[in-house]
């Protein structure tokens, strides 16, 4: 496992391994489910290095004005040289996604992607996105929802239980049931007022060869586990580990060892009366 990286380290490795394999899983869910329009304003949350904004802003075309918003500014540096490599007139704006400096009812389109925003953090996310929509407006949230990462978490569990962390074994739980259902993300936007809610769910896979592949692609080691091994204490984590890869070559059997993810895009419009 990598020790944490600076935000110009993460955004590079967001741009090189995230975006074109991860991200692409999120991005096509929203290309086939999202109608953008081809005029007006709209924004895009937690737009990482800007590639699937990019492509957005380059299909619909000018009259389309289309904002950048990250947490991670060096990030935004990226997607700001690619927008300039190819003549895009973007905006890019810094800013936690819970608490976005945007005017209300602005943006004629708003897209999140909560695929790695974590789970505690997308109803306060998702509550900016409703109010910086303007009426009428489509609001599009994309994220993995519960049953993702099974495979994982029955490990992580285990390798717990192995290293003596027993007091740590419901923090497995907790990750599993922090993970909201397909039912409850519509719900979630039901109570914010949006009508003609709809969700689509794409099943996807990512495959390692070993146990050490798996700690060390930068999606796991420098994003995922991030927040799945937040309450381990520092000294344990290396031992807890190192159980995970052990266990993970134990029971692949020779095959791959499969990270299944339930990609899911919700959309829904924002009523007149909300």
């Amino acid at each position: 496992m990598s020790n944490q990286k600076s935000d110009k380290e993460l955004a590079f490795l967001n741009d090189l391994f995230i975006a074109p394999d991860w991200g692409e899983r999120f991005a096509e869910l929203i290309d086939d489910h999202v109608v953008v329009p081809k005029e007006g304003k709209a924004v895009y949350i937690a737009a990482g290095t800007g590639g699937h904004a990019l492509a957005i802003q380059e299909r619909v075309g000018e009259k389309l004005s289309l904002i950048c918003v990250d947490e991670n500014e060096e990030c935004l540096v990226l997607a700001r040289a690619k927008a300039t490599a190819t003549n895009e007139q973007m905006g890019f704006q810094p800013a936690d996604s819970t608490e976005l400096p945007l005017p209300t009812n602005e943006f004629d389109l708003v897209i999140g992607n909560a695929s790695l925003v974590p789970p505690q953090k997308v109803r306060k996310m998702f509550s900016e996105m409703v109010r910086i929509a303007s009426d009428r407006a489509q609001i599009a949230l994309a994220l993995p929802t519960y049953s993702s990462f099974g495979e994982f978490f029955s490990i992580y569990w285990e390798a717990l239980h192995n290293t003596g962390l027993l007091d740590l074994e419901s923090d497995v739980e907790h990750l599993i049931t922090a993970l909201p259902t397909v039912s409850d993300v519509e719900q979630m936007a039901e109570d914010e007022g949006l009508g003609n809610v709809s969700s689509w769910v794409r099943i996807e896979e990512f495959d390692y060869d070993s146990g050490e592949e798996f700690l060390n692609s930068p999606l796991v080691a420098d994003f995922l586990m991030t927040q799945w091994l937040a309450s381990v204490p520092d000294p344990s984590r290396e031992k807890v580990a190192e159980e995970i890869s052990r266990l993970i070559n134990e029971e692949r059997h020779e095959a791959a060892f499969p990270l299944t993810i339930k990609a899911t895009v919700m959309v829904g419009t924002k009523s007149d009366s909300h």
